[in-house]
């Protein structure tokens, strides 16, 4: 008996198998993680951000970010307090070395966006982001 695939399947499939390449590709382009760098790039939007918020920000579970935000501030690219008010809460900054590693990792990043976009026409990159974004938007509705 075979098993045919609609073709919005094969759409979800291709899409898996993107992210299941960019990711190793990214990391190896950059020198960081995927997520990583998206939690430094909201960091670097900001003085300091409560730890929680920055974890809603960048949409991921609370045993994720803390172990990358450890990770980072091993590596010198963050800080970390605790509220003098409430010792629960955890505010986050970038040290001066992550601002200066986040620069070259974003110069990095548009090297491996600018290849994996290679050959597209402005207008095919503008109707794959508003496609995408509409995707994003019916996902989040569902």
């Amino acid at each position: 008996m075979s098993c045919s695939f609609s073709k919005q399947e094969h759409i979800l499939q291709q899409f898996k198998g993107l992210t299941n390449q960019i990711s190793p590709k990214f990391e190896r382009c950059t020198g960081i993680s995927a997520s990583r760098y998206e939690l430094l790039s909201q960091l670097y939007k900001t003085d300091e951000i409560n730890q929680s918020t920055l974890q809603k920000a960048v949409n991921i579970d609370g045993a994720a970010i803390t172990r990358h935000l450890k990770q980072l501030e091993a590596n010198g690219m963050v800080a970390r307090r605790r509220s003098a008010s409430d010792n629960r809460v955890i505010f986050v900054s970038l040290t001066e070395e992550g601002r200066k590693q986040i620069v070259e990792y974003r110069k990095e990043n548009e090297g491996f966006v600018k290849q994996m976009l290679h050959d597209f026409s402005p207008e095919e990159v503008d109707a794959l982001s508003d496609m995408l974004t509409r995707m994003q938007t019916n996902i989040s509705e569902y």
